[in-house]
């Protein structure tokens, strides 16, 4: 799933360690969300879109292919 993740937390002077720690999950996880290896649960990508207030679908977008 292609996602606005890395960029939101560029453009807040966030690391990943940050990023991990605020939502509950690893930094491993964000790296792998930020790289679309991984699509987050959907309590993960809710409190990701609180977080960086957007709706869901202003932060992730699903292209089937």
């Amino acid at each position: 799933m292609k996602n606005r993740i890395r960029g939101l937390r560029t453009e807040r002077g966030m690391t990943q360690e940050d990023l991990a720690e605020i939502i509950g999950v690893s930094r491993q996880t964000i790296n792998a969300i930020e790289k679309e290896k991984f699509d987050p649960s959907l309590p993960t990508a809710f409190r990701l879109a609180r977080l960086f207030d957007l709706q869901i679908e202003e932060l992730f977008s699903y292209e089937q292919g």
